[in-house]
């Protein structure tokens, strides 16, 4: 069956007719905006200039009920956005509003450009800051079916916005869903792990972490990979900063920033082997018949706050070595350690499965999405009609 198939039946012998995106949209730039602007004029407008998202939100709007632009300039340019009701447009979003609403859907120019992004993005020009020229803009040519019956033309536009609306909303259906099962496991796994490893006066014993681990920080690699290759190279942040092609860590490894923004607190554990940096610790048990590192890392991280208790501040943010060897750490029999590993693992597991199925879930709906899009947007042009 043809992938028009669908599309001839919607149009009933009807023709397309391929127009300039100037000639039935108003294309215009928004105001100058910035960031001082905003933070001294608060408001409940948002402020869409240059990324999908809002920008910040402001006291005084500029555009109603106009919900359709595109970013002129900066790594986005291109990019579609939609935005409802009243809002601030900035100077880096061309609004692209629809002269005749009776000949033209505006969702359905919506769906449309995101159709026809790459289009959008041969445009650009991307020596120095990539920017979007409107006049070559106004030379996109988009599809309107039966432009001889505006009555029709606008049904068949209204049928397909219908049908990827629905995928839309099935999408951010599940995508809720999915968010408060994640969120539901996440709470229920900080509970059980505080309860875990909430030890009374007494019970056990504390232990300077400098006693019971080796605490070290790695090195720079000779070549950081952007590619993934066989390690994962652990440094500051709250992830892997990269790939390398060899290794200078064992896996069985708790790791903690050492210094820099944001990274502070966080506890990760690398099961495999891997390359450590120099802005991060590895800290390994130096007998795991006392102290097993998975333990370590559990009580590490539900102790986070005492590691951001250590950092030290001015210049760059770090933690000392000296300091988090003083840490004290409870140690409970090595049965205990393991009976709490092992329900800790199980709960970590579903959760972080949850966390890894919730993107695969998403990424599906939008194949999904843009599989049902182009064939219901894939008009045919002049030439292919005539082929």
């Amino acid at each position: 069956m043809s992938h028009l198939s669908y599309l001839e039946k919607l149009l009933d012998g009807e023709i397309v007719e391929w127009v300039a995106l100037g000639d039935v949209t108003l294309i215009k730039t928004g105001q100058a905006v910035s960031k001082q602007a905003i933070s001294t004029n608060p408001g409940q407008y948002p402020v869409i200039n240059s990324g999908r998202e809002p920008l910040g939100f402001i006291d005084n709007w500029n555009t109603d009920n106009d919900p359709i632009g595109i970013t002129t300039r900066g790594a986005g340019v291109g990019s579609i956005t939609w935005q409802e009701g009243k809002y601030f447009r900035g100077n880096l979003n061309y609004s692209v509003t629809i002269k005749d609403s009776a000949n033209l859907e505006v969702r359905y120019l919506y769906h449309l450009l995101h159709q026809m992004q790459s289009a959008i993005q041969s445009l650009c020009t991307f020596d120095g800051i990539p920017a979007l020229n409107a006049g070559s803009l106004k030379g996109l040519e988009i599809p309107i079916p039966c432009p001889d019956n505006p009555e029709k033309s606008l049904a068949i536009q209204a049928e397909i916005v219908c049908i990827l609306g629905a995928f839309t909303a099935m999408t951010a259906e599940l995508t809720a869903e999915l968010t408060a099962e994640l969120n539901m496991r996440k709470k229920q796994y900080n509970y059980y792990r505080d309860q875990l490893l909430s030890f009374e006066e007494g019970d056990v014993e504390w232990k300077a972490l400098g006693k019971i681990a080796e605490i070290n920080t790695g090195q720079k690699p000779s070549e950081i990979l952007d590619t993934e290759a066989e390690f994962d190279y652990i440094n500051a942040g709250t992830t892997r900063s990269g790939y390398c092609a060899l290794s200078n860590c064992e896996g069985d490894t708790v790791t903690t920033p050492s210094r820099g923004q944001g990274g502070i607190g966080f506890v990760g554990y690398q099961n495999k082997s891997f390359w450590l940096g120099p802005l991060c610790y590895k800290i390994r048990s130096i007998d795991n018949k006392a102290l097993i590192n998975k333990y370590l890392f559990y009580i590490l991280q539900s102790k986070n706050q005492l590691l951001l208790g250590l950092k030290k501040e001015g210049g760059v943010p770090a933690v000392n070595k000296s300091d988090l060897a003083k840490l004290e750490v409870p140690v409970p029999s090595i049965t205990e350690q393991e009976r709490i590993v092992e329900i800790l693992d199980k709960f970590d597991m579903l959760t972080t499965s949850i966390k890894e199925g919730l993107p695969r879930e998403i990424e599906l709906r939008r194949k999904q999405y843009e599989y049902y899009r182009d064939l219901l947007l894939s008009f045919p042009k002049p030439e292919e009609a005539a082929a």
